[in-house]
C-alpha cells in the first residue's frame, strides 16, 4: 500500500519591533551579553503587570492580511501553562481561541495553502547547553557535566506563530511555501526572519494517509527546525519513518520529535500534548481587544507591492525570463535599484529620440543589458553586500549612463568591466572615467588599419591559417589587435576591416 504525507506546519517568527511585547526592554537579537535586556516583568516577578506592544500588533494583523486573513472584530490574550526553564513566569501569554487572524492562504505555484490562524504570543527565554569539556565561549567547564544556562534576553520578546491547514503533501511542496513566506515577511518589514538566528522557527506535523482513503494516520510534530534544509530533509525522513512502521503492521505513536542534523534523523522528544494539557484561561491581566475596520483599511493600505505581484509585473512591464526575475524578487533592494535605473534609461532615450527613434526590440535590449551587468558583473563586485547601503557608490544615473554607453557602442564589454569597477571603487561619473582613463573606443579607420599592420608583421602563421580555411585564425587575429589596443578597438569595425584585408591578400 502506498502512503501519502499530510503536512501541516505551525511556523514562530520574532517580530522586529524596538521593545518586547509586554514590557519596554529592548528587542534586540543582535545582544552577544546576556541577561541585558531584561526587567521585572518579563522575568515574571510577583506584582507586575504587562503591558501590549501596539506595534506587534499592527504587524499581525499586516501579516494576516497579505495573507488573504479575515479580522475579526474582537480578540483577546490567554494563559498557556507548562512549566520550563526557559519560561520565567510559569506560563506564556499567547492567544488561544480568539486570535487576531483567522482563514486565509497563501498561493505556491497555483496549489492554495489554507492558513488556519495567525496569532500573537511572547517568546521564551534561550536554554545554552554547552559543549562537553568547554562553558561558553570557550572558558572551561566547572565539574559537573549535568548543566544548562538560561538568557533572558530572548523572554518576552514578540512572537508571531502561523499555522496552516494540513494542506501540503511533499517537502518540497513545504520548503516553497516556508520560503515564499519568509519573503513575504521581509517584504512587510515585519521580521528579518532570519532562520540561522531563531527569528523563524519551522515546526511541521506529518501524518501518512493510506492509498486514496481519507483516513489520516497519528500525527507527529518535529520541533524548531531551523533551515530550509532541515524542513525538506526532515519530512522525507519522517515520511520514510512512518512508512517503515505502517507496512510493519505497527502503529505510530503520536508524539514531538526533534531533528538530528549530524544523523540525518528525527529523535523522540516526548509525547505529544493537547491543548488541554495548557488548561488555557483569558489572561486577566490585559483587557480583551477591539480592532476596527477603519484600523484594519489603515494597516491595509500600509502593505507594499509582494513577491507574487512583483513577479507578475516584472514578466509584463519588463519582459524578464522567471530566472531574472526571482532574482530581483528575492533581493529586493536590487530590484528596485534596477527600477530606478531603467526610468533613468528611459529619460535617455526621450533625449535621444529627437535624433533616433528607437524600436521597442531596441529598448527591450536596453533593459536586457542592465539585467545582465546588474546580475553578474555588479552582484559579483558587491559579493553579498547590498545596494543600499552606505558604501555602495553607484548611484542609478551612473549606473543607466554606464549602459547607455555600451549601448551606443562607446566602450566595449572588456572596457566597460573596467569602467564599472572604478565607478564602484570612487562613484564617479562613468563618461568622466572614461576620459581620464582614455577608455574610449577606437573608432578611426586609417588608426584601426596601422594596428592590424602592426598584428599582421606578428602573426604570419594565422594569416596562412585563414587562408588554409581556417576560421578560428580570423577570431585570434581579432583577438590580437584587441589586446594591441587593450580592448579599445571598436571590435565590429575591428572584424569588418580584417576580413577585408584578409580577403585581398
Amino acid at each position: 500500500m502506498n502512503y501519502q504525507p499530510i503536512i501541516g506546519l505551525e511556523i514562530h517568527i520574532e517580530l522586529k519591533t524596538k521593545s518586547k511585547m509586554f514590557c519596554s526592554c529592548a528587542n534586540d537579537p543582535d545582544e552577544r551579553h546576556p541577561n541585558v535586556n531584561i526587567c521585572p516583568v518579563c522575568l515574571g516577578h510577583p506584582g507586575t503587570l504587562p503591558v501590549i506592544n501596539k506595534e506587534a500588533v499592527r504587524s499581525v494583523l499586516k501579516t494576516g492580511l497579505a495573507l488573504n486573513c479575515q479580522i475579526p472584530e474582537y480578540s483577546k490574550f490567554d494563559r498557556k501553562n507548562y512549566f520550563y526553564p526557559d519560561l520565567p513566569k510559569g506560563y506564556q501569554i499567547s492567544q488561544y481561541d480568539m486570535p487576531f487572524c483567522k482563514g486565509g492562504f497563501l498561493e505556491i505555484e497555483g496549489k492554495k495553502i489554507l492558513i488556519r490562524r495567525v496569532h500573537l504570543e511572547e517568546d521564551t527565554a534561550r536554554l545554552i547547553h554547552p559543549v562537553k569539556g568547554r562553558g561558553p565561549r570557550g572558558t572551561l567547564r566547572p565539574e559537573r557535566e549535568d548543566y544548562s544556562l538560561v538568557d533572558f534576553n530572548r523572554a518576552g520578546i514578540p512572537l508571531m506563530e502561523l499555522v496552516t491547514e494540513p494542506d501540503l503533501r511533499s517537502a518540497t511542496d513545504t520548503r516553497k511555501f516556508a520560503t515564499e513566506l519568509q519573503l513575504i515577511l521581509r517584504y512587510l518589514g515585519v521580521s528579518d526572519a532570519d532562520m540561522e538566528k531563531g527569528q523563524m522557527r519551522v515546526e511541521v506535523n506529518v501524518s501518512l494517509q493510506p492509498g486514496i482513503t481519507r483516513k489520516l494516520g497519528k500525527r507527529v510534530e518535529i520541533k524548531n527546525l531551523n533551515s530550509f534544509r532541515a524542513v525538506e530533509k526532515a519530512i522525507s525522513y519522517e515520511t520514510e519513518r512512518q512508512t517503515k512502521i505502517l507496512k510493519a503492521g505497527k502503529k505510530v505513536v503520536q508524539e514531538t520529535r526533534g531533528w538530528s542534523e549530524p544523523k540525518g534523523v528525527t529523535v523522540v522528544q516526548r509525547e505529544k500534548e493537547e491543548a488541554h494539557d495548557y488548561r488555557y484561561f483569558p489572561e486577566p491581566d490585559l483587557p480583551k481587544l477591539s480592532i476596527s475596520q477603519r484600523e484594519v483599511s489603515e494597516i491595509k493600505a500600509e502593505i507594499p507591492e509582494l513577491p507574487q505581484l512583483r513577479r507578475e509585473r516584472f514578466s509584463k512591464e519588463y519582459k524578464l525570463d522567471k530566472k531574472n526575475i526571482e532574482v530581483f524578487v528575492l533581493n529586493k533592494n536590487l530590484g528596485e535599484y534596477f527600477e530606478k535605473a531603467i526610468s533613468e534609461l528611459r529619460n535617455w532615450v526621450k533625449e535621444i529620440e529627437f535624433k533616433t527613434k528607437l524600436s521597442d526590440k531596441e529598448i527591450q535590449k536596453l533593459i536586457q543589458l542592465s539585467v545582465n551587468y546588474l546580475i553578474t558583473d555588479l552582484q559579483g563586485l558587491l559579493r553579498g553586500a547590498s545596494v543600499i547601503g552606505d558604501d555602495f557608490l553607484i548611484t542609478p544615473e551612473n549606473f543607466a549612463e554606464f549602459i547607455s554607453l555600451i549601448y551606443e557602442e562607446k566602450i566595449s564589454s572588456k572596457i566597460a568591466k573596467q569602467v564599472l569597477l572604478e565607478m564602484f571603487k570612487s562613484g564617479a561619473d562613468p563618461s568622466q572615467i572614461i576620459e581620464e582613463k582614455e577608455l574610449s573606443l577606437i573608432t578611426d579607420k586609417s588608426e584601426i588599419e596601422k594596428i592590424i599592420q602592426i598584428v599582421f608583421k606578428k602573426n604570419q602563421k594565422a594569416i596562412q591559417d585563414f587562408k588554409k580555411g581556417k576560421t578560428n585564425a580570423l577570431q585570434f587575429l581579432i583577438g590580437q589587435i584587441m589586446q594591441e589596443t587593450k580592448g579599445r578597438a571598436n571590435p565590429q569595425m575591428v572584424k569588418d576591416i580584417l576580413e577585408k584585408k584578409l580577403t585581398n591578400i
